[in-house]
């Protein structure tokens, strides 16, 4: 009991006292002034990284683009192609797909069975 009572009497001097309560906003200030900056770091990183996928994305999507035309040129310039132009376009969501026979059978519909 006694313990409390000096634990008491030590905390309000603490809080009416101007010299701890300053010490304690400091030390409060100085530390949200570290954790400001290590975010401010953070966010430079993760500014240059989005900086390099940004790149990174452009050049993949560059390359997509001239390997699909070379397909398509590929495709246009052969005789017999592997994979016919219109094939290639429908591939790429270019041309309207042709849409797959649908049987009906007992007013279910099923697809059209492929034999290879």
């Amino acid at each position: 009991m006694e313990l409390g009572k000096k634990a008491m009497e030590f905390a309000n001097k603490a809080a009416t006292n101007d010299t701890v309560v300053n010490v304690f906003l400091v030390g409060a200030f100085a530390g949200l002034t570290v954790r400001s900056l290590n975010q401010q770091r953070q966010i430079e990183s993760l500014e240059s990284q989005r900086d390099l996928l940004v790149k990174s994305n452009k050049s993949m999507r560059q390359t997509i683009w001239d390997w699909k035309q070379k397909l398509y040129a590929d495709a246009e310039t052969d005789k017999q192609p592997v994979v016919s132009l219109s094939k290639l376009k429908s591939i790429y969501g270019e041309a309207a797909a042709v849409p797959q026979s649908v049987e009906k059978t007992d007013g279910k519909a099923s697809a059209t069975k492929i034999m290879i």
